[in-house]
């Protein structure tokens, strides 16, 4: 009995060093740290994940910048997958921010970095301003000088305390980014100071176009006060500044993560949906064929454009006079024009792969 309580024991301990040897690591990932000169000897840690085809493509790429990546990188970098699989968002470089050094305290960590102003129950807070200009001082340019990047094209996620440094770098520093993500934000802090912060923001008519786009949990006991929020803010008819609210049904405060992030992702990388004219859209109606021998037809069809291939037909969204797409899955159409304002054919992208389809 003793020998096979050993010998238990033993498989027992095999399988800890086991666990403890094998860091898990997410394909296309990688980690690069630094030392503040800012917020003076904190050491923060980048959590950085690069879209499938980077290696084989020139492009540059929009970033999403991800506050409380101790939690959160592999819940964003899943749902990216699954929402650029489905057509739903573009090829992107996820930035996922944390705190290094030593045995790190995310709780206190993020209420210095997160929070705009100092209360009595969180003596280390305060250090939003800070925070800001360690993204905009040192992770922007660590990221810029490595990578292809958008600079162009930034987005801000972020939770709770994470959601309001969201909305209040929108308020504050709305030239850092143009898309926000803020699930279940702590709009509350500091007796509703955010409110003062946007109102300077509203009396700025020349704020950059943005989107915006928040929710709350359900269950959460700050409903009633997210709602009036929400009706405030739509209420402003900001000129520049689309919004998005969404109340989560049986869903608590941790758990606006998932179906926020998702949903939050889908609405600021939304596409344009246009009625074109039957002169733009009959230009580009014939037959095409690719470069592995695919044909393609595309109709007009009602004033909408039709590709029928291998015994299937998609109606074509325009999101430009030249690009067009579908939601059924990742599919995405660039009519290509020659020297003489004809079109000689389409670049058609779809999930891992892209082809050229000549007219003929």
């Amino acid at each position: 009995m003793k020998h096979l309580l050993f010998l238990t024991l033993l498989f027992f301990c095999s399988l800890t060093t086991f666990a403890q040897s094998n860091e898990v690591v997410i394909p296309g990932s990688q980690i690069k740290k630094f030392t503040s000169k800012i917020v003076s000897g904190q050491e923060y840690v980048l959590q950085i994940s690069l879209p499938s085809g980077y290696d084989k493509s020139n492009k540059k790429y929009p970033v999403v910048f991800l506050m409380d990546s101790q939690w959160d990188f592999p819940l964003l970098t899943a749902l990216y997958g699954e929402q650029y699989y489905d057509g739903f968002i573009p090829e992107l470089i996820i930035v996922g921010i944390t705190w290094g050094g030593e045995h790190p305290n995310p709780d206190s960590l993020r209420a210095r970095d997160y929070t705009p102003t100092t209360e009595a129950r969180s003596p280390q807070s305060g250090g939003a301003d800070k925070f800001l200009s360690v993204i905009k001082d040192e992770v922007f340019p660590i990221i810029e000088s490595n990578y292809r990047v958008d600079v162009n094209d930034k987005t801000l996620v972020g939770c709770s305390l994470g959601g309001l440094f969201t909305m209040y770098t929108l308020f504050t520093h709305s030239e850092m980014f143009n898309r926000y993500v803020a699930a279940s934000p702590a709009f509350m802090w500091g007796d509703n100071v955010l409110s003062n912060y946007e109102t300077k923001y509203y009396s700025n008519k020349n704020n950059p176009p943005a989107k915006l786009f928040m929710c709350v949990g359900g269950v959460e006991l700050s409903v009633p006060d997210f709602e009036k929020l929400t009706d405030f803010l739509n209420n402003r008819h900001y000129s520049n500044l689309k919004i998005e609210s969404r109340v989560l049904e049986n869903t608590g405060h941790s758990g606006t993560k998932g179906i926020g992030y998702e949903k939050g992702l889908q609405y600021v990388f939304e596409k344009d949906s246009l009625q074109l004219p039957a002169s733009v859209l009959n230009q580009y109606t014939g037959n095409y064929k690719t470069n592995d021998g695919m044909a393609i037809t595309i109709k007009n069809e009602n004033n909408t454009l039709v590709a029928s291939a291998i015994n299937n037909n998609f109606k074509l969204i325009a999101a430009s006079e030249t690009d067009f797409y579908i939601k059924s899955f990742f599919l995405k159409i660039h009519f290509i024009k020659d020297d003489k304002g004809n079109v000689s054919g389409f670049q058609l992208d779809q999930y891992g792969s892209s082809v050229f389809a000549e007219k003929i």
